[in-house]
């Protein structure tokens, strides 16, 4: 069976998908995305995805396409007709179609909507990620809206074609004093000397990661001392452990930074068990 989107409205075949080409989002990146994790045919973190998306929408002054209700519809309609039981769900809302300009549209226009799903085999992921990931540093150069999860991603994809180039899977950014806030698609984390959990707080320009806030939840039933206290590269690379959030990659474990080993240069045991844990929580309470 071929892939299936929903488009408008409208259930497609995936090759055939498509949208206007004065779609705001395809031409000024006026437009949000949410993406879920799906554990048995059922949403990961659910209730925090719906709440993001809502919050993305609200910033930009986008309407809501429709309710959540429906939209919770459309999800499942179209995972059903992708057979999509393990892997992902993306959705994307622009503001909508009007000649190109700049400013809003004068008088409104309904926003366009892009559901698809994608499979995942669980079994080759848990044995990509047995082997950990290779993280390289780049320079901050976002926007200072990071918070908003929009599709304007250039500057994330630049840093993962950085990445890619170097051999590794994903980039951190680092600002203009020296702190890492986040990766291109994720949230970063060090295990640091003194065994504290560490990840850059929300106040800082990054956006607001739902398998972040999960995790930490999990962290604090395991009695793991978390700081929301930011962290430089140096401190980084001479962790105990490094590791990545997610909802693609949920829990993944970093093995070297800018090319040098962390820890022992395999996954840390810590983000090994977190990553269990997660799954665990997640697919215990998908829906």
């Amino acid at each position: 069976m071929g892939r299936i989107a929903y488009v408008n409205g409208r259930y497609v075949r995936h090759a055939e998908a498509c949208v206007h080409i004065e779609d705001r989002g395809y031409q000024l990146a006026d437009a949000v995305y949410e993406v879920w994790a799906v554990f048995d045919g059922k949403l990961a973190d659910a209730e925090g995805h719906f709440e993001r998306l809502g919050r993305s929408l609200s910033e930009l002054k986008i309407a809501e396409p429709m309710s959540r209700r429906a939209l919770e519809v459309v999800l499942r309609e179209t995972l059903r007709r992708n057979g999509v039981r393990e892997g992902t769900v993306y959705v994307q809302v622009s503001r909508g179609v009007a000649p190109r300009d700049h400013a809003f549209p004068k008088s409104p226009v309904p926003p366009a909507v892009v559901v698809t799903a994608k499979a995942l085999d669980r079994v080759a992921s848990e044995a990509k990620v047995a082997k950990g990931m290779a993280v390289v540093t780049v320079p901050e150069n976002r926007w200072g809206r990071c918070d908003i999860k929009t599709v304007g991603l250039l500057p994330n994809a630049l840093a993962r074609q950085v990445a890619a180039e170097s051999g590794a899977g994903e980039a951190w950014f680092v600002d203009d004093i020296g702190l890492v806030t986040e990766g291109a698609a994720s949230n970063a984390w060090i295990l640091d000397a003194d065994g504290v959990l560490r990840t850059r707080d929300t106040n800082a320009n990054i956006l607001r990661g739902i398998t972040r806030l999960t995790l930490m939840d999990v962290i604090r039933q395991c009695g793991i001392p978390l700081s929301e206290k930011p962290f430089t590269p140096d401190e980084a690379k001479a962790a105990k452990e490094a590791f990545i959030t997610g909802a693609g990659a949920l829990v993944t474990p970093i093995v070297s930074i800018d090319g040098v080993p962390i820890g022992d240069g395999r996954p840390g045991p810590v983000a090994t068990r977190l990553r269990s844990l997660y799954i665990e929580r997640a697919r215990a309470t998908a829906v």
